[in-house]
């Protein structure tokens, strides 16, 4: 059965135990089967995705689940959210939902992704009824608008075709995503010496979305993990070759509703790498401007086997 929230854009998924689905598109990867109240079935993207579950589409899904438990006239305010174990990409992950509380303004969720048995990822999230109150935002960096900016294809074109596995699943169907960085990508920046902690690069969805705000939000959870930790190896010089790069911990806030299906600028920068740990933070602005989410991820940095 298919959520009503996505019922505009997902195909409902006849699932078969034991049997792995391959989901076409981003809709398609938050349209989660609901086997019980609380307890959702999610299935991976597959294509040309490294060996191992990409850590922003568990946590996409993880908030899809905990969203299905909220009051539809509550919004999603802000994600804390654990990487415990590695996930494997050709398994289902099952969601269990936890409604910890539902208050007059405001409802929290827990969500445990779990595979065969063990916890994979560990999610709190709040919703509230939105409000009026003084704003007030950090002003958006001047960067060339996504259409003057150089696609994957062209930095990957001058630098020989090649690219790190996970640039390669950027450009497939099923990552379903448009992503254009501004400066050079840090697998190819690595070539050329250390440089500011510090990367821009445009995002949105290849596919339109439905108008429901919470599959805008899992899709920008979807990719808030999305090279986030590169980032932190820019003063450097070093690639994902020579680091290996593991989420730890990540937290979203969402400022004001937007469209993850229009272009997003993610800000991200490094303020500090020590003990084999670098923190990494992301400002999230949509074309006018106007700051929509804002992120932090810590990670560890450690020599690639």
């Amino acid at each position: 059965m298919v959520d009503a929230r996505i019922a505009n854009g997902a195909r409902s998924k006849q699932e078969t135990p034991g049997i792995r689905q391959r989901p076409n598109s981003l809709v398609d990867v938050l349209d989660l089967e609901r086997i019980d109240a609380d307890l959702f079935r999610g299935w991976s993207s597959g294509g040309e995705l490294p060996g191992r579950l990409f850590g922003g589409q568990v946590a996409g899904q993880a908030l899809i689940a905990a969203g299905r438990t909220v009051e539809t006239t509550r919004s999603v305010h802000s994600l804390h959210a654990y990487f415990l174990r590695p996930g494997n990409p050709a398994m289902p992950v099952v969601y269990s939902v936890d409604r910890i509380r539902d208050g007059r303004s405001y409802s929290t969720r827990r969500v445990v992704a779990v595979q065969r048995g063990e916890t994979i990822f560990h999610l709190s999230a709040s919703f509230h009824l939105r409000g009026q109150g003084s704003q007030h935002a950090e002003p958006m960096p001047v960067v060339p608008p996504p259409e003057q900016v150089r696609t994957l294809e062209d930095w990957y074109g001058d630098a020989g075709g090649d690219s790190s596995p996970w640039m390669r699943w950027y450009r497939t169907e099923q990552f379903a995503a448009e992503v254009r960085y501004v400066e050079e990508p840090p697998e190819l920046a690595a070539e050329r010496g250390p440089r500011d902690a510090r990367q821009r690069v445009w995002f949105r969805t290849s596919h339109r979305l439905p108008d429901d705000p919470l599959v805008h939000v899992c899709a920008l959870t979807y990719a808030s993990d999305l090279d986030l930790l590169s980032t932190a190896l820019l003063p450097h010089a070093r690639s994902s070759s020579e680091i290996s790069l593991s989420s730890l911990d990540h937290a979203v806030w969402f400022h004001r509703p937007f469209r993850a299906d229009e272009w997003l600028l993610h800000d991200r920068e490094s303020p500090v790498a020590s003990g084999g740990h670098a923190l990494v933070r992301a400002h999230v602005y949509d074309s006018g401007g106007n700051l929509v989410a804002s992120i932090a991820q810590e990670g560890l940095l450690r020599p690639a086997r």
